[in-house]
């Protein structure tokens, strides 16, 4: 076979039609092609993005929340764009792709709709902005941070120090609490159980030191304490009190109530246990026998 040969029958290969898409052939050198455009436009967009949060949004001091949204909608736009022309310049136009997109539909309705769903519901996350990267959220138990938003799925840190995968419908179509959102305080909410011996007033002023005394603890608003209850053996204490950062919630609950168990110690202050009193009744006189 003469080198012209080989050079013929390999332009027929790389030409030989595939199938077709609304009467334009695909040849193997056209998907090639395809192919080929759509990787450069996959890395070109990584690298514009990377530009883009490290080189620009950086320096203009935009909020976490905005800058990555920015870089997403980027992200994902030049993708369609990089997809429209990889298809123009196969021949295949947009009525063509209508077809395509057609058929799709019809897979869609047979198998996709949790990836539909979830694609739908990324959208929504990244404009509507329930939630943003950085936020402190509960989602179906868990507790945890935003650290990624997808169009598929969104990634939370758990306080464990592991990633979560949610399907991003959740968010949509659940319930999420997101302890972020708007003005980030919150309030704490500390009970304690107090001994009826205990001087009332005492009680008081012991829990609003308490909640005076430690340095994360908001003073507008201002704690308050209030008596909720009676409960079998104690007076039933509640100590509101509001922190600015909701990350830190645990360690502020728990170094109040290391506080509150010094200053009762201190003030002489009792916290009972349940007690219960045993009372027989019995019309038969029980012998007592005395030692020898």
């Amino acid at each position: 076979m003469t080198k012209d040969e080989i050079v013929t029958l390999i332009h027929q290969v790389f030409n030989i039609t595939l199938f077709k898409v609304n009467e334009t052939p695909v040849t193997v050198v056209s998907l090639f092609v395809f192919f080929f455009i759509l990787i450069v436009v996959i890395v070109l967009s990584k690298f514009v993005t990377r530009v883009l949060r490290f080189r620009v949004l950086s320096r203009l001091h935009i909020d976490e929340s905005i800058s990555y949204t920015l870089e997403r909608t980027t992200y994902y736009a030049m993708i369609i764009i990089g997809a429209i022309i990889a298809f123009q310049f196969i021949g295949i136009n947009l009525s063509g792709l209508a077809v395509i997109f057609g058929l799709l539909s019809v897979g869609i309705g047979f198998g996709l709709q949790n990836i539909t769903s979830n694609f739908i519901s990324g959208l929504i996350l990244l404009f509507e902005r329930p939630i943003r990267v950085g936020d402190r959220i509960t989602v179906g138990g868990t507790e945890g941070d935003v650290i990624a938003i997808n169009m598929r799925s969104t990634t939370i840190l758990s306080l464990n120090n592991i990633a979560i995968i949610v399907p991003n419908s959740e968010f949509i179509e659940g319930r999420v609490t997101n302890w972020s959102y708007g003005d980030k305080k919150v309030r704490l909410d500390v009970a304690v159980g107090v001994s009826y011996h205990s001087d009332l007033d005492s009680v008081l002023r012991c829990l609003n030191e308490v909640a005076r005394e430690h340095g994360e603890i908001l003073e507008n608003p201002e704690p308050v304490v209030y008596l909720m209850g009676f409960g079998d053996s104690s007076w039933e204490m509640q100590l509101r009190c509001w922190i600015a950062d909701p990350k830190v919630h645990y360690a502020i609950r728990s170094d109040l109530n290391c506080a509150i168990v010094r200053k009762f110690r201190q003030n002489n202050v009792e916290i009972p246990f349940p007690q219960r009193d045993l009372h027989l009744r019995s019309s038969v006189s029980l012998p007592i026998e005395k030692p020898v």
